[in-house]
């Protein structure tokens, strides 16, 4: 018996996409930093949070490709002169990403007190019923 996914599925049509990107998204290894929440706000909005603790808000990066919100940080080495007795807070860089349905819409990112916010909404879907005319071949 072969295994029904998605793409081959006979009543879901036009899915390959979402297979694809569901595939990519679980193959991204973020390991688990740096730690986020995922609230939703409204009906029709959500936030992400990221504890950014130690980036500026130019040592971060937001950008949507090709459907995925991905969020990079990057710490400028500006600490040259500066000698450590023991260094525990990390300064890695990191990039999480996070799969946009269809018309969610990436809105404003807000950073406060270490935590980087994104807001994000979802367009009500509109009810439409199309009829399709049949003609004689």
């Amino acid at each position: 018996m072969s295994k029904l996914t998605l793409g081959t599925h006979p009543y879901m049509l036009g899915f390959e996409q979402l297979e694809r990107m569901l595939e990519r998204s679980a193959k991204t290894g973020n390991e688990g930093y740096p730690p986020f929440n995922i609230e939703q706000t409204s009906r029709s909005s959500y936030r992400i949070t990221l504890a950014v603790a130690g980036f500026s808000e130019g040592d971060l990066s937001i950008t949507v490709e090709d459907r995925q919100l991905v969020i990079r940080g990057r710490q400028s080495d500006d600490m040259s002169d500066r000698v450590f007795l023991h260094r525990g807070i990390a300064a890695r860089q990191f990039q999480r990403s996070f799969v946009l349905a269809d018309g969610v819409e990436v809105g404003e990112a807000i950073m406060e007190n270490g935590l980087l916010h994104v807001d994000l909404t979802r367009a009500e879907p509109e009810a439409v019923v199309q009829t399709i005319k049949i003609r004689k071949g």
